[in-house]
């Protein structure tokens, strides 16, 4: 009886926890696409609700299945920091897009949850990282209200990104064949998540003052030296993702569409390059290509990762009924799998949806600057989000080959967490700018001889 009765709550809490997820996926949609300001703000509260249910439903089942109390301390931890952070962020900045705050504390708590199920162990330094992540970022839409100076730092973000790539390059170890991670006194962490940024500053400030074609070709160079470290470091995922980014951010600002041309006949070449160069781009085209013929071998991640999404079905095997651990490096590269074989396929999409949501809010933050310079960071930075996005999945999915990178937000690793807050509280600050500036626009309008600096 007693086992009959735990299977039914098992069942029962897999299509609660799919239920509230199209609820919170359908309010989002809602969010992003309704005209009506106020519908909106219903919509964003009721999210806000719906998202501490889903954690609710998550934690219990977790502590259901495990018998274990401690994944109730998570889960009121989880729920102290996420109403803590829609909380306080609110409050400080009255104008603040709501809609991506949510996403972005959804994605987050999501992240925290699905690592915690993985390895309760790791997920403690998780939440550190994750609640000092936001500790920090919490202060950058004040900083970029009241400073003016980022438009000049052109040779100081080059100049620091080259560098930086640089060390990690010459004086870091090297892991599963690349150098990608720099340690100091314990701590490690990965110079190019934080470097990206750096690398849309300096390819904005560039592009906000020069437009010719002679500093088309000098940003062209600078971008190379980033990308080709990154290719000299293996870090071939990072690498592709700079290379993408700098060619639509190029045919954005300049409205020339040979640009894209070139920078898809410029990919192929290299992608041919890198084949030949480095062997585990081999390794992974092959699997990519065959993998039930190297199931053992080459395409063990791969084939694991399949066999994880299929089993899942439409609604999941439920929390803690999956055997994730069989697939390699699933906290980092193939958190989809692990997300698809216990959450389900309908949970997956619901995921998805909402990081293309993230990424289309940040295109209309980006459209609704006046400022060159910052309309082209937050393209930028909407572009490498959901770039990196269709990495991570597309990898997991078989529909391109591995490239190793994270999922924004959801993966396990410290300096994707901190790097995907910095963006996004990046995009929040330049949105609360853009409307103070329409603000003040407004009251110009109204009054003739009143100046805007």
């Amino acid at each position: 009886m007693q086992i009959t009765l735990k299977f039914y709550l098992i069942e029962l809490s897999k299509y609660l926890i799919a239920f509230t997820m199209l609820l919170y996926t359908g309010l989002a949609l809602i969010c992003n696409f309704s005209k009506d300001k106020k519908a909106v703000s219903i919509c964003c509260s009721l999210q806000s609700g719906v998202l501490l249910v889903l954690m609710f439903l998550c934690f219990l089942d977790l502590t259901f299945v495990s018998g274990k109390e401690e994944y109730l301390y998570l889960f009121a931890f989880i729920t102290l920091f996420l109403f803590f952070m829609i909380t306080i962020v609110t409050i400080i900045y009255d104008n603040v897009d709501r809609v991506l705050l949510n996403n972005m504390c959804l994605l987050s708590g999501l992240g925290l949850c699905i690592v915690s199920r993985l390895s309760f162990a790791k997920s403690f330094r998780q939440y550190i990282i994750t609640l000092v992540s936001f500790a920090i970022c919490l202060a950058i839409p004040f900083i970029i209200d009241r400073f003016r100076f980022f438009r000049k730092l052109l040779w100081v973000y080059a100049g620091v990104g080259i560098v930086a790539l640089l060390l990690v390059l010459v004086n870091s170890a090297k892991v599963h064949g690349a150098h990608i991670t720099y340690s100091i006194k314990g701590f490690t962490f990965q110079p190019s998540e934080i470097v990206k940024i750096l690398f849309l500053f300096f390819i904005a400030a560039l592009l906000y003052k020069y437009n010719d074609f002679k500093w088309i070709i000098v940003s062209a160079i600078l971008s190379g030296c980033f990308v080709i470290i990154l290719v000299l470091s293996r870090d071939l995922g990072s690498a592709l993702i700079f290379f993408v980014a700098y060619f639509m951010i190029l045919v954005m600002s300049t409205h020339n569409y040979w640009y894209l041309l070139t920078g898809l006949v410029g990919g192929a070449l290299a992608s041919i390059v890198a084949y030949n160069l480095f062997d585990h781009v081999k390794v992974r085209v092959v699997a990519f290509l065959d993998p039930w013929t190297y199931i053992d071998d080459q395409a063990y991640q791969i084939t694991q990762s399949l066999f994880a999404i299929s089993s899942g079905g439409w609604f999941g095997r439920g929390l803690m009924q999956g055997r994730p651990w069989d697939i390699p490096y699933v906290d980092q590269d193939l958190i989809i799998a692990a997300i698809c074989e216990e959450f389900g396929l309908i949970f997956a999409i619901c995921v998805l949806i909402i990081c293309l949501c993230c990424f289309y809010r940040m295109m209309m933050i980006s459209s609704r600057c006046s400022d060159k310079f910052y309309q082209i960071v937050v393209y930028g930075i909407g572009v490498m989000y959901i770039f990196q996005v269709f990495l991570t999945v597309g990898g997991g999915i078989k529909f391109i080959p591995l490239t190793g990178v994270t999922l924004p937000f959801l993966s396990y690793g410290g300096s994707s967490v901190l790097s995907t807050y910095i963006m996004f509280f990046i995009v929040q600050g330049i949105y609360i700018k853009s409307l103070k500036y329409e603000k003040l626009l407004d009251e110009k309008n109204k009054k003739p001889d009143t100046k805007v600096y």
